[in-house]
């Protein structure tokens, strides 16, 4: 982002605050401040209920864009935007070559408060529409969930309820300083091994990808949390690379224990936790020492839960050793252990201090779960990075070789999607993290449906992924064409696209147990392109049926 033009784009519903906010930004950056209504107004020669009076909306959008063009000609601007700017696929190509776009959120019930109090402290102006609605509170949530998934491209967001129009455009400060500051600058990244930071509430924190690195962990833990002493949690098919980690912690001065846990899903679980409790209890663990998780998912998780709930929270650290951890969930602070109704339905967000990957530890792994880790590269590629897709198909025999170059580039290429979202969706309240969850809603109730041993978690999710695709076609959203570049390019990596055999009535009542349905309505994120997810909540309940049918035919 070190190249990104001096330009912010403000985009968001009615009533978000962009022009208040704007104004703001403009003045802390000594900027000039722009908003495209008025120079929409410039353009026609008459006021913009006019033009929708006199011309209708199809031309108001011709202007629009004009004066959306208009706007990207210059530099060290703050541009307010109209509500439904970002509905057009030219505009927001438009601004994201010309700056960041940044998101004023807001909640249904704020906004139509604000565009109330609006209306009454300016008597004599124009009735918004909305609010001349029988019901404006409904006709705000239809419209605004109409565009919401456009909103949602947008680099940064700021949720304004509760904030003053000075503490909004603070946050809009600071999301303009991550995006265009030199710390992620992709040489600096590469000089000294940061694939991405993550921001969050509770603070920033690096993620570090190489090649050869486990032997550097004791003196990162040294430098950046300084403990008296540390705990690792581990399990017995890692072993040897935890044994590594604490060679190198011991090295650094940090006397270091060791808690090896069974192999495999089914041990996520709050009696393992308990056994972790009183292991950590026995050798008095303090506030101020570090847990470190190495391995894969399951430890990471277990690991990252029991730090964040043992004496109300300590310093957590993930050393990833399989592809699927690296790439998805050592980032981002989920952690979670499993109940017999679903997976991670107990847990909390809680972020690490840092992540360090040695892709170099791949090459123990088995071919299986080497293939498994690769589809949540995939799947990275598939929502929101086309030429990541195409690396997979243009690389995938040094890939599948983890050649050092190639496949450490690759996974810090998917580290820096997930550090990403994570960072403008710390928490999946704004729609963008969610994006994640693809190929998840299937994936997951297959893997619950077959009580964790069937599936790697990779497998199931390929599986999942391709039952979205053909969600996807079915509701007119994804090509034919996509769906089967998808299709042979999870085969091309020894993935599953299917599951002969599967148990669909035990399927479909676990996916009434994610996490990601609220009601009895599955949020799915499905591909409009390759590198183009979108969220419906519309998918009729026949289709599913036949698409998990078809999946298990």
């Amino acid at each position: 982002m070190s190249t990104l033009k001096a330009n912010i784009f403000i985009v968001g519903f009615s009533g978000t605050g962009k022009s208040t906010v704007g104004r703001e930004v403009a003045e802390s950056l000594a900027w000039s401040f722009v908003d495209t209504d008025d120079i929409i107004i410039e353009l026609a020669g008459r006021p913009i209920e006019a033009i929708f009076a006199e011309d209708g909306e199809a031309r108001f959008r011709d202007i629009e864009r004009q004066a959306v063009a208009r706007t990207c000609e210059a530099e060290r601007q703050v541009v307010a935007t109209g509500g439904g700017i970002m509905e057009d696929e030219r505009n927001r190509e438009l601004m994201d070559r010309s700056g960041a776009t940044v998101l004023l959120e807001a909640r249904p019930e704020t906004i139509h408060r604000r565009l109330l109090d609006e209306q009454t402290a300016a008597p004599g102006s124009a009735v918004r529409p909305m609010l001349e609605s029988a019901e404006p509170l409904d006709k705000i949530r239809s419209l605004k969930a109409a565009r919401q998934v456009n909103y949602t491209q947008a680099r940064w967001t700021v949720q304004t309820d509760g904030l003053t129009p000075w503490q909004a455009a603070e946050e809009v400060v600071r999301g303009w300083r991550v995006l265009a500051g030199p710390s992620n600058s992709k040489e600096k990244a590469r000089e000294h091994g940061l694939a991405a930071v993550v921001r969050t509430s509770s603070g920033d924190y690096p993620v570090w990808v190489g090649w050869g690195t486990l032997e550097g962990v004791g003196q990162r833990v040294k430098e950046h949390l300084a403990p008296t002493a540390a705990y690792i949690i581990t399990d017995e098919g890692v072993f040897r690379q935890a044994r590594r980690a604490q060679t190198s912690m011991e090295a650094a001065g940090i006397p270091t224990h060791m808690f090896l846990v069974p192999p495999g899903e089914q041990h996520k679980s709050l009696e393992t936790a308990q056994h972790l409790y009183k292991w950590l209890a026995a050798r008095r663990a303090e506030r101020g020492h570090a847990v470190l998780a190495v391995g894969g998912g399951v430890v990471g998780d277990l690991g990252g839960f029991v730090a964040a709930t043992f004496l109300r929270g300590m310093p957590f650290v993930q050393v990833p050793t399989s592809l699927l951890a690296m790439m998805d969930a050592s980032i981002g602070g989920k952690v979670a252990v499993d109940l017999p109704q679903g997976k991670n339905l107990v847990g909390a967000f809680y972020q690490p201090r840092f992540v360090l990957t040695d892709v170099q530890v791949l090459e123990s792994l088995p071919e299986r779960e080497l293939n498994s880790g690769w589809a949540e590269a995939l799947k990275h590629g598939f929502i929101l990075d086309d030429p990541l897709v195409a690396t997979f198909e243009d690389q995938r025999d040094d890939i599948r070789a983890l050649d050092a170059t190639v496949a450490t580039d690759v996974v810090r290429r998917s580290v820096s999607i997930k550090a990403d979202v994570v960072s403008r969706d710390e928490k999946e309240t704004l729609g963008v993290r969610i994006l994640l969850n693809y190929g998840h809603t299937i994936g997951h109730a297959i893997e619950a449906a077959t009580g964790y041993g069937s599936f790697l978690h990779g497998e199931a999710v390929s599986v999942g992924m391709m039952g979205a695709a053909y969600i996807g076609e079915a509701m007119g959203v994804m090509s034919r064409q996509d769906v089967g570049r998808q299709s042979a390019l999870l085969d091309s990596y020894g993935l599953p696209t299917s599951c002969p055999g599967m148990d669909v009535d035990a399927v479909a009542r676990a996916m009434l147990s994610d996490k990601k349905t609220v009601g009895k309505s599955i949020r799915w994120v499905l591909l409009d392109g390759i590198g183009k997810a979108v969220v419906r909540d519309d998918v009729p309940s026949e289709l599913v049926t036949e698409t998990l049918e078809r999946l298990a035919g």
